[in-house]
Protein backbone atom coordinates (compact mmCIF):
# COMPACT_ATOMS: atom_id res chain seq x y z
CA UNK A 1 0.00 0.00 0.00
CA UNK A 2 1.43 3.35 -1.04
CA UNK A 3 1.21 6.27 1.42
CA UNK A 4 -0.56 9.38 0.14
CA UNK A 5 2.38 11.60 1.05
CA UNK A 6 6.07 11.04 1.63
CA UNK A 7 6.26 12.65 5.10
CA UNK A 8 4.23 14.30 7.86
CA UNK A 9 3.38 17.95 7.45
CA UNK A 10 0.92 20.59 8.50
CA UNK A 11 0.68 23.66 6.30
CA UNK A 12 -0.25 26.01 9.18
CA UNK A 13 3.31 25.76 10.42
CA UNK A 14 4.96 26.41 7.06
CA UNK A 15 5.71 29.51 5.04
CA UNK A 16 3.12 30.02 2.28
CA UNK A 17 3.73 31.45 -1.18
CA UNK A 18 0.99 32.31 -3.68
CA UNK A 19 1.00 32.33 -7.49
CA UNK A 20 -1.29 31.74 -10.46
CA UNK A 21 0.59 28.82 -12.00
CA UNK A 22 3.26 26.43 -10.72
CA UNK A 23 5.48 24.67 -13.26
CA UNK A 24 7.67 21.87 -11.90
CA UNK A 25 10.62 21.10 -14.19
CA UNK A 26 12.97 23.07 -16.42
CA UNK A 27 13.32 21.06 -19.61
CA UNK A 28 11.65 22.11 -22.85
CA UNK A 29 8.19 21.26 -21.47
CA UNK A 30 8.62 23.30 -18.29
CA UNK A 31 10.41 26.29 -19.79
CA UNK A 32 8.17 26.64 -22.84
CA UNK A 33 4.94 26.20 -20.86
CA UNK A 34 6.10 28.67 -18.21
CA UNK A 35 6.89 31.25 -20.89
CA UNK A 36 3.51 30.77 -22.58
CA UNK A 37 1.63 30.94 -19.26
CA UNK A 38 3.56 34.05 -18.17
CA UNK A 39 1.95 36.08 -20.93
CA UNK A 40 -1.23 36.25 -18.82
CA UNK A 41 -0.33 34.92 -15.38
CA UNK A 42 2.23 34.90 -12.57
CA UNK A 43 4.33 31.74 -12.77
CA UNK A 44 6.60 30.00 -10.27
CA UNK A 45 9.06 27.70 -12.05
CA UNK A 46 10.62 25.05 -9.80
CA UNK A 47 13.88 23.39 -10.84
CA UNK A 48 15.47 20.80 -8.57
CA UNK A 49 18.85 21.75 -10.00
CA UNK A 50 19.83 24.62 -12.29
CA UNK A 51 17.93 25.72 -15.39
CA UNK A 52 20.47 23.96 -17.59
CA UNK A 53 19.97 20.56 -15.93
CA UNK A 54 17.31 18.50 -17.71
CA UNK A 55 16.86 15.62 -20.14
CA UNK A 56 16.22 18.15 -22.91
CA UNK A 57 19.74 19.46 -22.64
CA UNK A 58 21.08 16.08 -23.77
CA UNK A 59 18.71 15.66 -26.74
CA UNK A 60 20.94 15.30 -29.78
CA UNK A 61 18.85 14.30 -32.77
CA UNK A 62 16.45 17.21 -33.03
CA UNK A 63 12.77 18.11 -33.21
CA UNK A 64 10.30 16.58 -35.66
CA UNK A 65 7.85 18.83 -37.50
CA UNK A 66 6.55 19.11 -41.04
CA UNK A 67 8.28 21.99 -42.81
CA UNK A 68 9.32 20.55 -46.21
CA UNK A 69 7.11 20.78 -49.31
CA UNK A 70 7.39 17.05 -50.02
CA UNK A 71 6.28 16.20 -46.46
CA UNK A 72 2.82 16.35 -44.89
CA UNK A 73 1.06 15.99 -41.53
CA UNK A 74 -0.53 12.81 -42.88
CA UNK A 75 2.88 11.23 -43.48
CA UNK A 76 4.16 12.33 -40.06
CA UNK A 77 1.01 10.90 -38.49
CA UNK A 78 1.43 7.60 -40.32
CA UNK A 79 5.06 7.27 -39.22
CA UNK A 80 4.15 8.04 -35.61
CA UNK A 81 1.27 5.54 -35.59
CA UNK A 82 3.35 2.78 -37.13
CA UNK A 83 6.19 3.27 -34.65
CA UNK A 84 3.67 3.27 -31.78
CA UNK A 85 2.74 -0.36 -32.54
CA UNK A 86 -1.01 0.09 -32.74
CA UNK A 87 -1.93 1.87 -29.53
CA UNK A 88 -1.24 5.52 -30.23
CA UNK A 89 -4.25 7.73 -29.53
CA UNK A 90 -5.19 8.94 -33.01
CA UNK A 91 -6.59 12.30 -31.88
CA UNK A 92 -3.43 13.10 -29.91
CA UNK A 93 -1.17 12.24 -32.84
CA UNK A 94 -3.33 14.35 -35.14
CA UNK A 95 -2.94 17.30 -32.78
CA UNK A 96 0.84 16.80 -32.70
CA UNK A 97 1.43 16.67 -36.44
CA UNK A 98 -0.87 19.57 -37.30
CA UNK A 99 0.10 21.96 -34.50
CA UNK A 100 3.81 21.11 -34.33
CA UNK A 101 4.97 23.41 -37.16
CA UNK A 102 3.37 26.50 -35.59
CA UNK A 103 4.81 25.71 -32.15
CA UNK A 104 8.21 25.27 -33.79
CA UNK A 105 8.00 28.83 -35.06
CA UNK A 106 7.37 29.97 -31.48
CA UNK A 107 10.53 28.18 -30.35
CA UNK A 108 12.38 30.12 -33.01
CA UNK A 109 10.76 33.37 -31.86
CA UNK A 110 12.05 32.65 -28.34
CA UNK A 111 15.58 32.62 -29.74
CA UNK A 112 16.30 29.01 -30.71
CA UNK A 113 18.73 28.91 -33.63
CA UNK A 114 18.38 25.81 -35.79
CA UNK A 115 21.02 24.88 -38.37
CA UNK A 116 20.65 26.21 -41.91
CA UNK A 117 22.30 25.27 -45.20
CA UNK A 118 24.27 27.56 -47.52
CA UNK A 119 20.99 28.79 -49.06
CA UNK A 120 19.61 29.87 -45.71
CA UNK A 121 17.10 27.00 -45.56
CA UNK A 122 16.76 24.84 -42.46
CA UNK A 123 18.78 21.63 -42.69
CA UNK A 124 16.44 18.68 -42.38
CA UNK A 125 17.63 15.21 -41.42
CA UNK A 126 15.97 11.82 -41.31
CA UNK A 127 15.90 9.43 -38.38
CA UNK A 128 14.76 5.87 -37.79
CA UNK A 129 11.14 5.07 -38.85
CA UNK A 130 10.62 8.52 -40.44
CA UNK A 131 9.62 8.34 -44.11
CA UNK A 132 10.87 11.88 -44.85
CA UNK A 133 13.55 14.32 -43.76
CA UNK A 134 11.70 16.41 -41.15
CA UNK A 135 14.12 16.72 -38.23
CA UNK A 136 15.45 20.20 -37.42
CA UNK A 137 18.67 20.27 -35.43
CA UNK A 138 21.01 22.79 -33.86
CA UNK A 139 24.81 22.91 -33.75
CA UNK A 140 24.84 19.53 -35.47
CA UNK A 141 23.95 17.28 -32.56
CA UNK A 142 23.32 19.73 -29.71
CA UNK A 143 19.67 20.54 -30.37
CA UNK A 144 18.48 20.11 -26.81
CA UNK A 145 21.24 22.28 -25.40
CA UNK A 146 20.40 25.08 -27.83
CA UNK A 147 16.68 24.94 -27.03
CA UNK A 148 17.35 25.03 -23.28
CA UNK A 149 19.82 27.90 -23.75
CA UNK A 150 17.27 30.02 -25.60
CA UNK A 151 14.28 29.25 -23.37
CA UNK A 152 16.22 29.55 -20.09
CA UNK A 153 17.57 32.94 -21.16
CA UNK A 154 14.07 34.15 -22.02
CA UNK A 155 12.62 32.78 -18.76
CA UNK A 156 15.29 34.54 -16.69
CA UNK A 157 14.37 37.82 -18.40
CA UNK A 158 10.60 37.43 -17.92
CA UNK A 159 9.16 39.48 -15.05
CA UNK A 160 6.13 37.23 -14.58
CA UNK A 161 8.30 34.15 -13.93
CA UNK A 162 9.79 33.53 -10.48
CA UNK A 163 12.63 31.02 -10.78
CA UNK A 164 13.24 28.67 -7.85
CA UNK A 165 16.43 26.82 -8.74
CA UNK A 166 17.81 24.08 -6.47
CA UNK A 167 14.30 23.59 -5.03
CA UNK A 168 12.52 20.24 -4.84
CA UNK A 169 8.78 19.65 -5.22
CA UNK A 170 7.93 17.02 -2.62
CA UNK A 171 4.20 16.45 -3.00
CA UNK A 172 1.04 17.69 -4.67
CA UNK A 173 -1.36 19.38 -2.23
CA UNK A 174 -5.01 18.52 -2.73
CA UNK A 175 -8.22 19.75 -1.13
CA UNK A 176 -11.43 17.75 -1.68
CA UNK A 177 -9.73 16.00 -4.60
CA UNK A 178 -8.60 19.21 -6.32
CA UNK A 179 -4.98 20.28 -6.71
CA UNK A 180 -4.23 23.50 -4.81
CA UNK A 181 -0.42 23.64 -4.97
CA UNK A 182 2.74 21.83 -3.92
CA UNK A 183 4.83 21.17 -0.85
CA UNK A 184 8.40 22.16 -1.66
CA UNK A 185 11.90 21.98 -0.19
CA UNK A 186 14.36 24.88 -0.17
CA UNK A 187 18.11 24.33 -0.72
CA UNK A 188 18.68 24.77 3.02
CA UNK A 189 16.23 21.96 3.86
CA UNK A 190 13.31 24.17 4.94
CA UNK A 191 9.88 23.09 3.69
CA UNK A 192 7.29 25.58 2.43
CA UNK A 193 3.99 25.62 0.58
CA UNK A 194 3.23 27.13 -2.82
CA UNK A 195 -0.49 27.59 -3.46
CA UNK A 196 -1.70 28.05 -7.01
CA UNK A 197 -4.58 28.26 -9.45
CA UNK A 198 -3.01 25.40 -11.48
CA UNK A 199 0.01 23.10 -11.22
CA UNK A 200 1.88 21.68 -14.21
CA UNK A 201 4.22 18.71 -13.85
CA UNK A 202 7.03 18.85 -16.42
CA UNK A 203 9.50 16.76 -14.45
CA UNK A 204 10.80 14.55 -17.27
CA UNK A 205 11.31 10.81 -17.21
CA UNK A 206 12.63 8.05 -15.00
CA UNK A 207 15.85 6.85 -16.64
CA UNK A 208 17.47 6.38 -13.23
CA UNK A 209 15.29 3.29 -12.80
CA UNK A 210 18.04 1.50 -14.71
CA UNK A 211 21.73 0.98 -14.11
CA UNK A 212 22.49 2.02 -17.67
CA UNK A 213 20.70 5.09 -18.99
CA UNK A 214 21.26 8.05 -21.27
CA UNK A 215 19.37 10.25 -18.78
CA UNK A 216 21.01 12.53 -16.20
CA UNK A 217 20.95 11.86 -12.44
CA UNK A 218 17.82 13.99 -11.97
CA UNK A 219 15.54 11.66 -14.01
CA UNK A 220 13.92 9.95 -11.03
CA UNK A 221 10.23 9.75 -11.96
CA UNK A 222 9.24 12.52 -9.55
CA UNK A 223 6.20 13.74 -11.49
CA UNK A 224 4.70 10.28 -11.99
CA UNK A 225 5.12 9.37 -8.32
CA UNK A 226 3.79 12.71 -7.02
CA UNK A 227 0.77 12.60 -9.31
CA UNK A 228 0.05 8.97 -8.40
CA UNK A 229 0.11 9.78 -4.68
CA UNK A 230 -2.27 12.66 -5.32
CA UNK A 231 -4.82 10.36 -6.99
CA UNK A 232 -3.96 10.91 -10.65
CA UNK A 233 -4.08 8.00 -13.08
CA UNK A 234 -0.87 6.82 -14.71
CA UNK A 235 -0.92 5.02 -18.04
CA UNK A 236 1.28 2.79 -20.26
CA UNK A 237 3.99 2.40 -17.62
CA UNK A 238 5.20 -0.90 -19.10
CA UNK A 239 6.48 0.82 -22.23
CA UNK A 240 10.09 1.85 -21.69
CA UNK A 241 12.23 2.86 -24.65
CA UNK A 242 15.78 1.60 -24.64
CA UNK A 243 17.90 3.61 -27.02
CA UNK A 244 19.74 1.10 -29.21
CA UNK A 245 23.06 2.91 -29.36
CA UNK A 246 24.60 4.23 -26.16
CA UNK A 247 28.38 4.26 -25.91
CA UNK A 248 29.63 1.08 -24.21
CA UNK A 249 33.30 1.58 -23.43
CA UNK A 250 35.48 1.15 -20.31
CA UNK A 251 35.39 4.17 -17.96
CA UNK A 252 33.00 6.09 -20.25
CA UNK A 253 29.39 6.92 -19.27
CA UNK A 254 26.52 5.53 -21.36
CA UNK A 255 26.65 8.53 -23.64
CA UNK A 256 23.92 8.70 -26.28
CA UNK A 257 25.02 8.09 -29.86
CA UNK A 258 22.18 9.78 -31.73
CA UNK A 259 19.69 8.02 -33.99
CA UNK A 260 20.76 10.58 -36.56
CA UNK A 261 24.11 8.78 -36.96
CA UNK A 262 22.23 5.83 -38.43
CA UNK A 263 20.04 8.31 -40.29
CA UNK A 264 23.17 9.56 -42.04
CA UNK A 265 24.16 6.04 -43.12
CA UNK A 266 25.95 4.30 -40.20
CA UNK A 267 25.92 0.48 -40.09
CA UNK A 268 25.46 -1.80 -37.10
CA UNK A 269 27.94 -4.69 -36.90
CA UNK A 270 28.20 -7.49 -34.38
CA UNK A 271 31.44 -8.34 -32.58
CA UNK A 272 32.51 -10.42 -35.61
CA UNK A 273 32.18 -7.35 -37.82
CA UNK A 274 29.05 -8.61 -39.61
CA UNK A 275 26.09 -6.39 -40.47
CA UNK A 276 22.95 -7.98 -39.05
CA UNK A 277 19.91 -5.68 -39.19
CA UNK A 278 18.67 -7.17 -42.49
CA UNK A 279 17.81 -10.33 -40.49
CA UNK A 280 15.45 -8.36 -38.23
CA UNK A 281 13.64 -5.69 -40.26
CA UNK A 282 13.37 -4.47 -43.88
CA UNK A 283 14.30 -0.93 -42.79
CA UNK A 284 17.52 -2.34 -41.35
CA UNK A 285 19.35 0.33 -39.28
CA UNK A 286 16.39 2.70 -39.69
CA UNK A 287 13.85 0.35 -38.09
CA UNK A 288 11.92 1.56 -35.02
CA UNK A 289 13.99 1.82 -31.87
CA UNK A 290 12.42 -1.11 -30.03
CA UNK A 291 13.21 -3.46 -32.93
CA UNK A 292 16.79 -2.22 -33.23
CA UNK A 293 17.36 -2.51 -29.47
CA UNK A 294 16.12 -6.11 -29.37
CA UNK A 295 18.14 -7.00 -32.45
CA UNK A 296 21.28 -5.68 -30.78
CA UNK A 297 20.57 -7.64 -27.59
CA UNK A 298 20.00 -10.79 -29.66
CA UNK A 299 23.32 -10.32 -31.47
CA UNK A 300 25.09 -9.69 -28.18
CA UNK A 301 23.65 -12.96 -26.83
CA UNK A 302 24.60 -14.91 -29.97
CA UNK A 303 28.17 -13.60 -29.99
CA UNK A 304 28.57 -13.60 -26.20
CA UNK A 305 29.54 -9.94 -26.30
CA UNK A 306 28.54 -6.93 -24.20
CA UNK A 307 28.27 -4.61 -27.21
CA UNK A 308 27.94 -4.27 -30.97
CA UNK A 309 29.63 -1.72 -33.22
CA UNK A 310 28.30 1.40 -34.91
CA UNK A 311 30.27 2.01 -38.09
CA UNK A 312 30.17 5.31 -39.98
CA UNK A 313 33.75 5.16 -41.23
CA UNK A 314 32.54 4.89 -44.85
CA UNK A 315 31.18 8.45 -44.67
CA UNK A 316 33.38 11.51 -45.14
CA UNK A 317 35.30 13.10 -42.30
CA UNK A 318 33.68 16.42 -43.23
CA UNK A 319 30.15 15.04 -42.81
CA UNK A 320 30.93 13.34 -39.51
CA UNK A 321 32.52 16.40 -37.93
CA UNK A 322 29.87 18.79 -39.27
CA UNK A 323 26.81 16.75 -38.29
CA UNK A 324 28.07 15.22 -35.05
CA UNK A 325 30.59 17.56 -33.45
CA UNK A 326 29.51 16.79 -29.86
CA UNK A 327 29.51 13.02 -30.34
CA UNK A 328 32.80 13.16 -32.26
CA UNK A 329 34.57 15.13 -29.53
CA UNK A 330 33.11 13.02 -26.73
CA UNK A 331 34.24 9.76 -28.34
CA UNK A 332 37.65 11.26 -29.12
CA UNK A 333 38.11 12.09 -25.44
CA UNK A 334 38.02 8.34 -24.78
CA UNK A 335 40.36 7.44 -27.64
CA UNK A 336 37.69 6.61 -30.21
CA UNK A 337 37.76 8.37 -33.59
CA UNK A 338 34.41 8.12 -35.41
CA UNK A 339 36.15 8.83 -38.71
CA UNK A 340 38.34 5.72 -38.42
CA UNK A 341 36.98 3.55 -35.60
CA UNK A 342 33.88 1.47 -35.09
CA UNK A 343 32.14 2.70 -31.94
CA UNK A 344 31.10 0.07 -29.36
CA UNK A 345 27.45 0.56 -28.37
CA UNK A 346 24.69 -1.19 -26.42
CA UNK A 347 21.09 -0.34 -25.51
CA UNK A 348 20.40 1.88 -22.49
CA UNK A 349 17.20 3.20 -20.92
CA UNK A 350 16.27 6.36 -22.75
CA UNK A 351 12.60 7.34 -22.59
CA UNK A 352 9.37 6.57 -20.75
CA UNK A 353 6.38 6.32 -23.12
CA UNK A 354 3.96 6.08 -20.21
CA UNK A 355 3.35 8.64 -17.52
CA UNK A 356 0.60 10.71 -15.95
CA UNK A 357 -2.53 10.22 -18.01
CA UNK A 358 -3.82 13.46 -19.54
CA UNK A 359 -6.48 14.61 -21.96
CA UNK A 360 -5.76 16.58 -25.13
CA UNK A 361 -5.22 19.73 -23.04
CA UNK A 362 -2.77 18.14 -20.63
CA UNK A 363 -5.18 17.89 -17.69
CA UNK A 364 -5.22 14.87 -15.39
CA UNK A 365 -8.23 13.38 -13.61
CA UNK A 366 -7.24 15.54 -10.60
CA UNK A 367 -8.72 18.98 -11.35
CA UNK A 368 -6.13 21.78 -11.79
CA UNK A 369 -3.27 19.26 -12.05
CA UNK A 370 -1.63 19.08 -15.48
CA UNK A 371 1.30 17.14 -16.92
CA UNK A 372 3.47 17.87 -19.93
CA UNK A 373 6.45 16.35 -21.72
CA UNK A 374 7.93 12.99 -20.77
CA UNK A 375 6.18 12.97 -17.39
CA UNK A 376 2.82 12.86 -19.19
CA UNK A 377 1.05 10.24 -21.25
CA UNK A 378 -0.95 12.01 -23.95
CA UNK A 379 -1.22 8.87 -26.08
CA UNK A 380 1.03 10.28 -28.82
CA UNK A 381 3.80 7.70 -28.44
CA UNK A 382 1.79 4.52 -28.01
CA UNK A 383 4.08 1.60 -27.27
CA UNK A 384 7.16 3.13 -28.88
CA UNK A 385 8.07 6.79 -29.40
CA UNK A 386 9.06 7.88 -32.88
CA UNK A 387 12.46 9.58 -32.84
CA UNK A 388 12.43 13.36 -32.20
CA UNK A 389 8.69 13.49 -31.44
CA UNK A 390 9.33 14.14 -27.75
CA UNK A 391 10.40 17.77 -28.13
CA UNK A 392 7.45 18.42 -30.46
CA UNK A 393 5.00 16.85 -28.00
CA UNK A 394 6.28 19.04 -25.17
CA UNK A 395 5.59 22.33 -26.92
CA UNK A 396 2.35 21.29 -28.62
CA UNK A 397 0.70 20.11 -25.43
CA UNK A 398 2.36 22.80 -23.31
CA UNK A 399 0.58 25.35 -25.49
CA UNK A 400 -2.72 23.47 -25.11
CA UNK A 401 -2.35 23.45 -21.32
CA UNK A 402 -2.04 27.23 -21.32
CA UNK A 403 -5.18 27.47 -23.49
CA UNK A 404 -7.04 25.34 -20.93
CA UNK A 405 -5.83 27.50 -18.02
CA UNK A 406 -7.80 30.44 -19.40
CA UNK A 407 -11.09 28.61 -18.88
CA UNK A 408 -10.45 27.31 -15.34
CA UNK A 409 -13.05 28.48 -12.77
CA UNK A 410 -11.86 30.35 -9.65
CA UNK A 411 -9.96 28.22 -7.15
CA UNK A 412 -11.77 27.13 -3.99
CA UNK A 413 -10.96 28.86 -0.69
CA UNK A 414 -7.86 27.25 0.81
CA UNK A 415 -7.92 25.77 4.26
CA UNK A 416 -5.31 24.15 6.49
CA UNK A 417 -3.86 20.97 5.02
CA UNK A 418 -2.20 18.23 6.99
CA UNK A 419 -1.05 14.64 6.60
CA UNK A 420 -0.34 12.21 9.38
CA UNK A 421 0.93 8.66 9.15
CA UNK A 422 2.93 6.26 11.23
CA UNK A 423 6.55 6.39 10.17
CA UNK A 424 9.32 3.94 10.93
CA UNK A 425 12.42 5.14 12.67
CA UNK A 426 14.63 2.81 10.64
CA UNK A 427 17.51 4.33 8.68
CA UNK A 428 18.49 3.21 5.19
CA UNK A 429 21.58 3.35 2.99
CA UNK A 430 20.05 5.41 0.19
CA UNK A 431 22.84 4.89 -2.35
CA UNK A 432 22.88 1.14 -1.79
CA UNK A 433 19.09 0.89 -2.14
CA UNK A 434 19.09 2.97 -5.32
CA UNK A 435 21.72 0.71 -6.87
CA UNK A 436 19.78 -2.38 -5.76
CA UNK A 437 16.63 -1.03 -7.43
CA UNK A 438 18.50 -0.25 -10.65
CA UNK A 439 19.96 -3.74 -10.82
CA UNK A 440 16.55 -5.35 -10.30
CA UNK A 441 15.06 -3.34 -13.17
CA UNK A 442 18.06 -3.95 -15.47
CA UNK A 443 18.04 -7.72 -14.97
CA UNK A 444 14.33 -8.44 -14.80
CA UNK A 445 12.39 -5.52 -16.32
CA UNK A 446 14.72 -4.66 -19.19
CA UNK A 447 14.70 -5.04 -22.97
CA UNK A 448 13.49 -8.67 -22.68
CA UNK A 449 11.06 -9.74 -19.96
CA UNK A 450 9.29 -12.88 -18.78
CA UNK A 451 6.81 -13.78 -16.03
CA UNK A 452 9.23 -15.39 -13.59
CA UNK A 453 11.65 -12.47 -13.63
CA UNK A 454 8.87 -9.88 -13.42
CA UNK A 455 7.27 -11.65 -10.45
CA UNK A 456 10.64 -11.83 -8.70
CA UNK A 457 11.29 -8.16 -9.45
CA UNK A 458 7.90 -7.13 -8.05
CA UNK A 459 8.48 -9.10 -4.84
CA UNK A 460 11.96 -7.60 -4.40
CA UNK A 461 10.72 -4.08 -5.04
CA UNK A 462 7.75 -4.44 -2.71
CA UNK A 463 10.10 -5.72 0.02
CA UNK A 464 11.83 -2.31 -0.19
CA UNK A 465 8.63 -0.37 0.56
CA UNK A 466 9.59 0.33 4.16
CA UNK A 467 11.60 3.27 2.79
CA UNK A 468 8.29 4.88 1.77
CA UNK A 469 7.34 5.30 5.43
CA UNK A 470 10.52 7.02 6.64
CA UNK A 471 10.46 10.64 7.77
CA UNK A 472 13.66 11.89 6.16
CA UNK A 473 13.84 15.42 4.76
CA UNK A 474 16.53 14.74 2.16
CA UNK A 475 16.21 15.17 -1.58
CA UNK A 476 17.99 11.82 -2.11
CA UNK A 477 15.37 10.06 0.04
CA UNK A 478 12.47 11.69 -1.82
CA UNK A 479 14.04 10.70 -5.14
CA UNK A 480 14.46 7.09 -4.01
CA UNK A 481 10.82 6.97 -2.87
CA UNK A 482 9.74 8.30 -6.26
CA UNK A 483 11.95 5.81 -8.09
CA UNK A 484 10.58 2.91 -6.06
CA UNK A 485 6.98 3.98 -6.69
CA UNK A 486 7.65 4.32 -10.43
CA UNK A 487 9.51 0.99 -10.52
CA UNK A 488 6.61 -0.87 -8.92
CA UNK A 489 4.09 0.74 -11.30
CA UNK A 490 6.27 -0.20 -14.28
CA UNK A 491 6.76 -3.79 -13.14
CA UNK A 492 3.09 -4.36 -12.33
CA UNK A 493 2.06 -3.18 -15.78
CA UNK A 494 4.78 -5.25 -17.48
CA UNK A 495 3.61 -8.36 -15.64
CA UNK A 496 -0.02 -7.71 -16.55
CA UNK A 497 0.52 -7.22 -20.30
CA UNK A 498 0.87 -10.76 -21.61
CA UNK A 499 2.01 -9.91 -25.14
CA UNK A 500 4.90 -8.15 -26.89
CA UNK A 501 4.32 -4.66 -28.25
CA UNK A 502 6.72 -1.79 -28.88
CA UNK A 503 8.96 -1.09 -25.90
CA UNK A 504 7.49 -4.05 -23.96
CA UNK A 505 8.83 -7.44 -25.04
CA UNK A 506 7.83 -10.67 -23.30
CA UNK A 507 9.97 -13.70 -24.10
CA UNK A 508 7.10 -15.90 -22.87
CA UNK A 509 4.54 -14.00 -24.98
CA UNK A 510 6.56 -12.96 -28.05
CA UNK A 511 3.59 -12.17 -30.31
CA UNK A 512 1.28 -9.19 -30.58
CA UNK A 513 -2.18 -10.03 -29.21
CA UNK A 514 -4.63 -7.56 -30.74
CA UNK A 515 -7.72 -9.40 -29.55
CA UNK A 516 -6.68 -9.22 -25.90
CA UNK A 517 -4.35 -6.23 -25.68
CA UNK A 518 -5.44 -3.56 -28.15
CA UNK A 519 -5.89 -1.39 -25.07
CA UNK A 520 -4.01 0.50 -22.34
CA UNK A 521 -3.20 -0.26 -18.73
CA UNK A 522 -3.95 2.48 -16.22
CA UNK A 523 -3.14 2.52 -12.52
CA UNK A 524 -4.25 4.75 -9.68
CA UNK A 525 -3.84 4.78 -5.92
CA UNK A 526 -7.65 4.74 -5.64
CA UNK A 527 -8.61 1.91 -8.02
CA UNK A 528 -5.42 -0.06 -8.64
CA UNK A 529 -4.58 -1.54 -12.06
CA UNK A 530 -7.22 -1.31 -14.78
CA UNK A 531 -7.43 -2.28 -18.43
CA UNK A 532 -8.65 0.69 -20.44
CA UNK A 533 -10.41 -0.08 -23.71
CA UNK A 534 -10.54 3.38 -25.27
CA UNK A 535 -11.30 3.62 -28.97
CA UNK A 536 -8.01 3.07 -30.73
CA UNK A 537 -7.19 3.62 -34.36
CA UNK A 538 -6.39 0.43 -36.28
CA UNK A 539 -3.70 0.78 -38.94
CA UNK A 540 -4.80 -0.60 -42.30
Amino acid sequence: MFPRHVLNYQTDHLQNMYTDVIVVGCGIAGLYTALEASKRAKVVLISKKGLQDSNTRWAQGGIAAVTAQNDSPALHRQDTMLAGAGICTYEAVDVLVHEGPQRLQELISYGTQFDKDSNGEYELTREGAHSERRILHAQGDATGAEIVRALAKKAAETANITLLEEHFAIDILTQQGECVGVLALKPDGEMFVIRSHATILATGGAGQLYRYTTNPEIATGDGVAMAYRAGAEVKDMEFIQFHPTALCYPDAPRFLISEAVRGEGAYLRNSFGERFMDKYHPQQELAPRDIVARAIVSEMEKTKSTFVYLDITHESEELIKHRFPTIYEFCLAYGLDMVADWIPVAPACHYMMGGVKTDLHGETNVPRLFACGEASCTGVHGANRLASNSLSEAIVFGHRIVERLRSLPPVMQSVSLSESSLYTGKSFNLKKMRLQLQKILLRKVGVKREAKGLQEALQELESMQAILSTHTIKREAFELKNLLTTAILTTRAALARTESRGGHYRVDYPELNEEKWHKHITQSINSGLQEESETLYVME
